[in-house]
């Protein structure tokens, strides 16, 4: 059906032109609004916020690391020192590609897999503002070869900063330790705002023990900078509070005095000042060079000293654990006085071997012979293993675990170091709860000889030593002396810890059990007598023997017989002189074979040597 052509209304069409108009001027007039109310918020609520957000484009406020404290020897001597060094650092926002830089940066500098991998490994643990170190220790050629080049590399920069060094190197490594870069556990654990710009922390002995008063304040630098970065000036400076210093009781000459004594042997050696607790040497052999580590070791060099047999990394001194064989016997001693289950005069006859009532096990002396008729002063100097079984019986394991700790054995002695073992000596209870099983008498006759299952640590030995010097007085080890400020010029001396009194009251008990040490040494018949020869001063000491594996009954092996690595380890502690001692020592030598022969020795050296270097007595040289 057709209708023709429509008809215009000329009143529609405007019309609806009108509201076309006012709709489009509407949404103007409300862009145009939001606008206005943008501008308006922007300009009088946000004005402080974005002022800051566009000052920040021009300022940045940059961490100041502090200077690290000193350490110094007890004789004045550099332990941990700052140097300059070179490093090559990365800012990563400022690279496009990091990984194909790195690739034509090689053709310049030698960078090896482990340098990368680190500096990977950083990278994911940083901000990608910070600067990141990619090699260390740059070599004078390296500098200039990269400076040269430099324009290639942007966002890399060479830049100088102090670097730990260590100028004795492995003779002091055991005590005073080694910094390291700070780790992705250390960086959740540490305060950032006191960290700022630091990438270095304490991570063994006294660098760690002492960090806070190393490490000292960081400061800040607020700078102006341009489109690019790059700093044109500083604004403000607020300066780091550097470390304040560490002054040791160490003595270098008798540390080096110790470690020559070893003559290469694997083994341990603490020396003490029985009055203050000082440490004087502390001796872990073989060792390790700390600054290896301070830049990080390659994973080639670490592996090599990881899987060492001789085990370089780890602290004997501090963490090894070794039976304290008959280093207890004057302990043992001077409880059985204590308890009244002797007296000093009381003898026991020795025919080479023990027994318990009823019971065919023999439990046999060093001596194969015997020693006859002995008394506590015979023997401690001949070491009568029969005479301590007879004792270990009638003190009995309780007893005898309350002794042994009161000494300080199988617990902490509180030394300012890190990661010190406890021990152990074992009790009724300890073999309960750790191998769910009863004591058996047997057990405490070779615990009374230090075997079994009593382990001590060098430290303990020599802290013991020291207890008996002092007649009973315990005095906590310390390795710091001092610590100074230079900036502020103060010198805090550090005070000793007291530790109590051992429970032995009676007078009788020190005075027996220090004339059986001194016959160890100086008396006709004493284990270490051929040690003490022509000494122009009078010490104690006791001899030990720690047996690393189990011999059947009725069999005799000798030493050649035997694979170096499982034989017996040689200990000797002792103390000089004999009256108002000034040096307490513990020694292991492992795999010595006897302590009279390998580590008593090592006491008579360093007597001579310490005492000479004190003046109190001529020594001889």
């Amino acid at each position: 059906m057709n209708f023709g052509p429509r008809m215009k209304t000329p009143s529609r069409e405007t019309q609806l032109f009108t509201r076309r108009v006012l709709v489009a001027a509407a949404g103007m007039l409300l862009l145009i609004g939001v606008l206005l109310a943008r501008l308006v918020y922007l300009q009088l609520w946000s004005h402080d916020h974005y002022t800051t957000l566009s000052l920040e484009n021009r300022l940045r406020v940059l961490p100041i690391a502090p200077t690290r404290g000193l350490i110094y020897s007890r004789d004045g001597v550099l332990l941990a020192d700052n140097r300059t060094s070179f490093m090559l650092e990365v800012v990563p926002e400022k690279v496009e590609d990091v990984d194909q830089a790195i690739g034509r940066l090689r053709q310049f500098i030698a960078l090896d897999d482990d340098q990368v991998t680190r500096f990977r490994a950083e990278l994911r643990q940083r901000r990608r503002f910070d600067a990141i170190p990619l090699k260390n220790n740059l070599t004078e050629q390296e500098v200039a070869v990269f400076s040269v080049n430099r324009q290639q590399f942007p966002g890399f920069n060479i830049a100088g900063r102090l670097s730990r060094y260590y100028p004795l190197g492995s003779q002091t490594a055991a005590l005073v330790g080694y910094v390291g870069r700070i780790n992705e556990a250390e960086l959740k654990s540490i305060d950032p705002a006191v960290y700022a710009g630091t990438t270095h922390i304490g991570k063994e002995g006294i660098e760690k023990s002492y960090e806070k008063v190393l490490h000292g304040t960081a400061g800040y630098q607020q700078v102006e900078v341009n489109a690019e970065g790059r700093v044109l000036r500083v604004v403000e400076r607020s300066p780091p509070g550097p470390g304040r210093d560490l002054h040791l009781s160490l003595d270098t000459r008798l540390q080096a005095a110790a470690i020559d004594s070893l003559q290469g042997r694997k083994g341990a050696i603490v020396a003490l000042e029985p009055a203050s607790g000082a440490v004087l040497a502390f001796v872990s052999n073989p060792g390790f060079d700390p600054n290896e580590f301070v830049n990080g070791i390659s994973t080639r060099l670490y592996q090599s000293l990881r899987d060492s047999p001789d085990r370089p990394l780890f602290n004997r001194a501090l963490q090894g654990l070794y039976p304290p064989g008959s280093t207890i016997k004057p302990m043992m001693a001077a409880g059985g006085i204590e308890t009244g289950v002797r007296q000093a005069g009381d003898r026991v006859f020795c025919p080479g071997f023990f027994r318990l009532p009823n019971v065919l096990h023999k439990y046999r002396c060093w001596q194969k012979a015997g020693h006859g008729s002995v008394d506590l002063v015979r023997s401690l100097a001949e070491s009568c293993d029969v005479y301590y079984y007879d004792l270990a019986k009638d003190l009995g394991i309780d007893r005898m675990h309350a002794l042994l700790t009161d000494f300080g054995l199988g617990v902490k002695t509180g030394i300012d170091l890190p990661g010190e073992l406890a021990g152990l000596v074992p009790s009724r209870e300890w073999k309960q709860r750790a191998r769910k099983q009863p004591w058996y008498p047997g057990e405490t006759l070779v615990n009374g000889i230090g075997q079994g299952f009593m382990l001590t640590t060098p430290l303990q030995l020599a802290y013991t030593a020291s207890i008996i010097a002092n007649r009973g007085q315990k005095i906590s080890p310390r390795a710091v002396a001092a610590i100074e400020d230079p900036a502020a010029g103060s010198h805090e001396e550090v005070e000793p810890v007291h530790g109590g009194t051992v429970a032995i009251t009676k007078p009788e008990a020190w005075t027996a059990v220090v004339n059986g040490m001194h016959e160890v040494v100086q008396g006709a018949r004493g284990t270490a007598r051929a040690t003490a020869a022509g000494a122009a001063y009078q010490y104690a000491g006791k001899t030990g023997t720690a047996q690393l594996f189990g011999i059947k009954q009725n069999v005799t092996l000798k030493n050649e017989d035997i694979v170096k690595h499982l034989r017996d380890h040689a200990l000797f502690i002792a103390f000089a002189p004999l009256e108002q001692p000034r040096l307490a020592v513990g020694i292991i030598v492992e795999n010595g074979e006897s302590g009279s022969k390998a580590a008593a020795p090592i006491a008579r050296a360093l007597f001579d040597v310490w005492l000479r270097i004190e003046g109190g007595l001529d020594a001889p040289g």
